[in-house]
């Protein structure tokens, strides 16, 4: 199997709706996209399907040597060999990848989050830097473009975190800020134990509009002259703006299953925009 065939099957293989948003992509920035959206998935993969933390730990520090050694010509991944022929072209640097590595690190050792700027950093790092070199293998020629993919990777990682509550509270995880629980009266024990009550629904609401401000402000920062390149990243935002809604029209039912939307209508969004330009 080639390092192409390897990416090419990992990305496939994880069902994401990323997936969806390469599809209309010219090969080489296919490639690029598909072998860094797989990097991602190895090293998110390592902290999903952790058992031992020390062993997660040891094997995301592997991960950091890799990196390294890819950036001076010593790759050995088939995913990292896959990418460096491409980092170059797309301006892909080292403190990119070390940066994702570093979020997942964070899930290792933190399962919550004293107030907004604290989780806006990890969001930062596990979805913001990954806009930012979505938006320059897509295609950027302005610099107001990263500060539209950065704020769109918050979106979509906020809409992510509204969807999982109930999964990362069977790990022990909360997201949500502490500082918000206090403000609507919700005691970290009710996550965890996955209880539904006004309180809850209340803070699910004010998450949902803060989600729905920044899908807002990120695409009035995106300039209308990368507009067209940049379609992927709007499919993306297509997608999980329905998600967001759906999880809303199903009064946040989040805390025993999982939200989601079929291949069919996720297909459809990525046409929408892709033939139509709407989202």
């Amino acid at each position: 199997m080639t390092p192409q065939d390897y990416v090419q099957q990992k990305a496939a293989a994880s069902g994401s709706s990323f997936y969806y948003a390469f599809l209309f992509l010219p090969p080489e920035r296919r490639a690029a996209i598909t072998a860094f959206y797989a990097f991602c998935r190895e090293v998110d993969d390592v902290v999903d399907e952790m058992a031992d933390p020390s062993v997660a730990n040891t094997k995301l520090a592997w991960w950091q040597s890799e990196v390294a050694k890819s950036f001076a010509g010593q790759a050995s991944h088939p995913v990292m060999q896959a990418l460096m022929p491409l980092v170059a072209q797309y301006k892909i640097e080292k403190r990119h990848l070390q940066a994702v590595i570093e979020g997942c690190q964070m899930d290792l050792s933190q399962n919550r989050y004293l107030d907004y700027p604290a989780l806006q950093r990890y969001c930062h790092l596990v979805a913001g830097v990954v806009g930012e070199v979505s938006a320059n293998i897509f295609g950027q020629t302005q610099p107001q473009t990263l500060l539209y993919a950065h704020k769109l990777g918050q979106a979509l990682q906020l809409t992510n975190i509204m969807r999982d509550v109930g999964e990362d509270a069977l790990r022990g995880r909360i997201y949500l800020p502490i500082s918000e629980l206090q403000q609507f009266d919700i005691k970290a024990n009710e996550i965890l134990q996955r209880t539904y009550s006004e309180r809850f629904t209340a803070l699910m609401k004010f998450q949902a509009c803060r989600a729905h401000r920044l899908y807002d402000e990120a695409l009035t920062l995106l300039p209308s002259v990368d507009r067209r390149a940049q379609k992927p990243g709007l499919m993306m935002a297509s997608i999980y703006r329905a998600l967001l809604r759906e999880i809303e029209r199903d009064q946040f039912q989040v805390l025993n299953q999982r939200v989601h939307l079929t291949p069919l209508r996720k297909l459809w969004l990525v046409w929408k925009v892709q033939a139509l330009g709407r989202i």
